[in-house]
């Protein structure tokens, strides 16, 4: 009996990850903003060879809606501003690269 709880346990653990999951493969992640809205594809990173953990955990949480960014953070070099500093990748700071997150 033990061993059907245990497996009826792992069972629901897998079924609802992905509903834990940020942004799960194939799906985007949206942030209404006054700027404008954010839509966040991950297929876009993996194709310039980044794997989910290079932000996860060490920048991002894995839960979706735990991260409350602002421009302020990501300009002095939080969240996407780690990478998106103008050397890793386009910066944040960058008045012309607001329309490259931020879609009206």
């Amino acid at each position: 009996m033990r061993i059907f709880f245990t497996l009826a346990g792992i069972l629901v653990t897998v079924i609802f990850m992905g509903s834990v999951m940020a942004v799960p493969p194939g799906k985007t992640v949206e942030w209404e903003n006054p700027a404008g809205t954010v839509i966040f594809d991950g297929k876009i990173h993996s194709d310039k060879g980044l794997k989910c953990n290079d932000c996860h955990t060490k920048i991002f949480a894995m839960k979706k809606g735990t991260a409350q960014m602002n421009m302020k953070e990501q300009n002095a070099g939080a969240f996407c501003g780690a990478c998106h500093d103008g050397t890793g990748a386009f910066a944040t700071s960058s008045a012309e690269s607001c329309v490259r997150c931020h879609t009206k």
